[in-house]
């Protein structure tokens, strides 16, 4: 596995646990289902980022499904991460993005963050992911990939739906929020539940 997974953590960190200050998240820890999608994607074209698109365009299945089980079950320390980037936002947009992602965007039809992420915004197996420990502009750049179709998941893509319905101060407010929350110590997913119904239609929980 150290070969398979030597060009993920060049840029991911060791263990793939992130690294401080640039776009590469964390991969440990995040759920299967979640990390074996985003392999995919990059493979399949669905998700653009040219050295992604090329290091998994000609690899299996298995091959991916293996890489993604690795990862997920890793939980090393987070890295010291500068939420925000070099600037402060203003108290005022963080309070908005608290609004946006504890109770979502209702004139819009836009569910709250955490009715999906978890209340811990931890992630649920087996194919939702946390949204901590990550900067505000990664968090911004990621939504701007959905508004603009450079990330897209399989149909229904419910991510395209939320990203495209959300103004740039909305992205700006929920990104900010996020990236101020402390990662809590027990940052594991939750688990999967049966019974939970989401509150849009989402293509990407399709598991392999």
């Amino acid at each position: 596995m150290e070969a398979r997974i030597a060009a993920c953590v060049g840029c991911h960190g060791a263990q793939g646990r992130g690294v401080e200050n640039v776009y590469f998240p964390r991969l440990a820890g995040k759920p299967a289902g979640y990390l074996y999608n985003q392999l995919v994607a990059f493979r399949d074209g669905r998700r653009h980022y040219l050295p992604m698109n090329y290091l998994l365009e000609y690899l299996p299945d298995p091959y991916l499904a293996r890489m993604a089980d690795y990862f997920a079950a890793l939980n090393p320390a987070f890295p010291a991460v500068r939420g925000q980037g070099d600037a402060k936002p203003p108290q005022q947009l963080v309070n908005e993005g608290k609004a946006i992602v504890t109770g979502g965007v209702p004139g819009k039809k836009i569910p709250a963050c955490v009715t999906c992420h978890g209340s811990e915004l931890n992630g649920r197996e087996p194919g939702i992911p946390g949204l901590l420990g990550l900067r505000a502009d990664y968090v911004s750049a990621q939504l701007g990939a959905w508004r603009y179709g450079v990330r897209t998941a399989l149909a229904p893509d419910c991510m395209q739906f939320v990203a495209s319905s959300l103004t740039e101060r909305e992205v700006a407010a929920a990104a900010a929020y996020l990236a101020s929350l402390p990662v809590p110590a027990n940052s594991r997913p939750a688990k999967r539940d049966a019974s939970l119904r989401l509150p849009l239609a989402c293509g990407s929980q399709q598991m392999r």
